[in-house]
């Protein structure tokens, strides 16, 4: 119940909960730990009370003998004095001697000291007689002297005694405490690391993974209900949006490479056309007297033009249709066929593309793939000077036999070294106002991302540029916990 109780609250519901119980082991420990120094402060005052009082009794006992060897009277008042200090001592303390052990010392200490005070006048008396008067005095005063001497060294060894006692429950009770301090440090420690260092985290990583182009929602560690899932709520949230403007951004770009395209897919499909209206034509001047043969050849010839036209219609239109993103396990070779075929309207005569690719299938994408294809192969048009060059799209697997590299090499004018860190940024672009938005690169960056591989450029030494994609043959399944 008190864990339930304690994990329903918030960070600062905790925090000031923990406080304030560290506040009240503080201070009930630094309370209980003054008290017993207080109590020891006490006790050692009474133990030297009690040395001073034995050292008063001993100059007592020293006069009482000087007395009984030569009977001066000079001894018998030191001795009075001593027995007036004595008393007045035992009176100061007294109110500190009430407990029963002490008690009963204190009591015998006063019926001692009144007795050998009366012995002491009887031996006064005895010396202004002769000493065969008083037969059994100085036995009686020395029993009485050593007596008295006896019990207050025993109240000395009793306060002595108390003194260790206290040490001994103060050592215990502060060994108990760091006991609790440790405990509770570790609890702290523990809490700490679980309520607020591991989901920091879980955030860390998942924002990593969004730098990196990799949208991943997280999933709140078990047991958060405080401000701390909030937050991760909040960053789901942010995920989410972050991916919807990612897909229109990628939808934008995807209509501004078919604005790029459009020219070159009304030549493509100007061709065609041509052909089935010269067929038609055909067909039409020699209508009377043609051969169904001749007839159905040119029908034949307009058919192929016309499938050829709606091929291209159709991968313009698939190409531009917004869905999911969605990794299924394609072919590699035909979406690169079918990316070529959408941007040789776009590539002017003098350039030639040369293709090597590897008859290979991968987990990818196929029309996010077709988009870094596409805004690549535009990038390196665009690059070459005069329109004259060539263009290489090669792919290979790797050495290490998980990744499929896709290479797309151009004759063009290369990336100047300054600009390499920022070519994959947002709205970077070296082109004229007005000749690209700067997205093609980031939007590339971000799709790899996606596919959990890498993107490089590089300058080639012979001229132009190269660029590499590295995708992997089996996709990892990310979990956030």
């Amino acid at each position: 119940m008190a864990l339930d109780f304690f994990f329903s609250l918030n960070i600062r519901q905790k925090v000031v909960l923990i406080m304030t119980l560290c506040l009240l082991t503080v201070g009930g420990i630094g309370g209980t730990s003054y008290r017993y120094v207080l109590e020891i402060e006490k006790k050692h005052h009474l133990s030297g009370v009690a040395d001073d009082l034995s050292n008063i009794v001993l100059e007592m006992r020293r006069y009482e003998k000087n007395l009984l060897l030569y009977g001066s009277s000079q001894d018998l008042d030191e001795n009075r004095r001593y027995i007036s200090q004595a008393k007045e001592i035992i009176k100061r303390i007294s109110p500190s001697l009430s407990t029963p052990p002490l008690a009963v010392i204190l009591t015998r200490m006063e019926t001692e000291m009144k007795a050998y005070e009366t012995e002491m006048t009887a031996i006064a008396e005895c010396l202004t007689k002769r000493r065969s008067d008083c037969p059994g005095v100085e036995e009686r005063i020395r029993a009485r002297g050593k007596s008295l001497v006896e019990v207050t060294h025993e109240l000395a060894a009793v306060e002595r005694q108390y003194i260790f006692q206290i040490i001994a429950t103060l050592k215990t009770h502060l060994l108990y405490c760091l006991l609790v301090f440790i405990i509770l440090g570790a609890f702290i420690v523990l809490m700490t690391g679980k309520k607020i260092v591991r989901p920091l985290k879980v955030i860390e990583k998942a924002t990593l993974r969004i730098a990196n182009g990799t949208f991943v929602r997280v999933v709140p560690p078990w047991g958060l209900r405080d401000e701390t899932s909030r937050v991760l709520e909040a960053f789901n949230r942010m995920i989410g949006e972050l991916e919807k403007r990612q897909n229109q951004l990628l939808q934008a770009q995807k209509l501004s490479s078919i604005g790029i395209m459009a020219a070159g897919i009304a030549h493509q499909l100007n061709n065609p056309l041509n052909n089935v209206s010269t067929s038609c034509q055909i067909v039409l001047e020699e209508l009377p007297d043609a051969e169904p043969e001749f007839i159905r050849k040119m029908l034949d010839s307009s058919e192929q033009e016309i499938l050829r036209a709606r091929e291209i219609v159709r991968g313009l239109l698939e190409f531009s249709r917004s869905k999911e993103f969605a990794i299924r396990t394609s072919p590699l070779s035909p979406m690169i066929d079918q990316t070529l075929r959408l941007v040789s309207g776009q590539v002017p005569t003098g350039i030639r593309i040369d293709t090597d690719i590897e008859d290979i299938d991968l987990p990818m994408d196929a029309r996010e793939m077709q988009e870094v294809l596409i805004n690549l192969i535009i990038n390196a048009v665009q690059a070459i000077p005069d329109g004259v060059g060539y263009i290489a799209v090669s792919s290979r697997l790797l050495p290490c036999g998980t990744i499929v590299e896709i290479r797309v090499d151009d004759t063009g004018t290369g990336i100047s070294e300054a600009d390499f860190d920022k070519i994959f940024d947002p709205f970077f672009t070296t082109k004229e106002p007005g000749s690209g938005t700067g997205l093609g690169l980031s939007i590339v960056y971000g799709i790899v991302k996606q596919h959990q591989g890498y993107v490089k450029a590089a300058n080639r030494p012979e001229g132009g540029t190269c660029v590499k994609i590295g995708l992997p043959l089996v996709q990892e399944t990310e979990e956030m916990a």
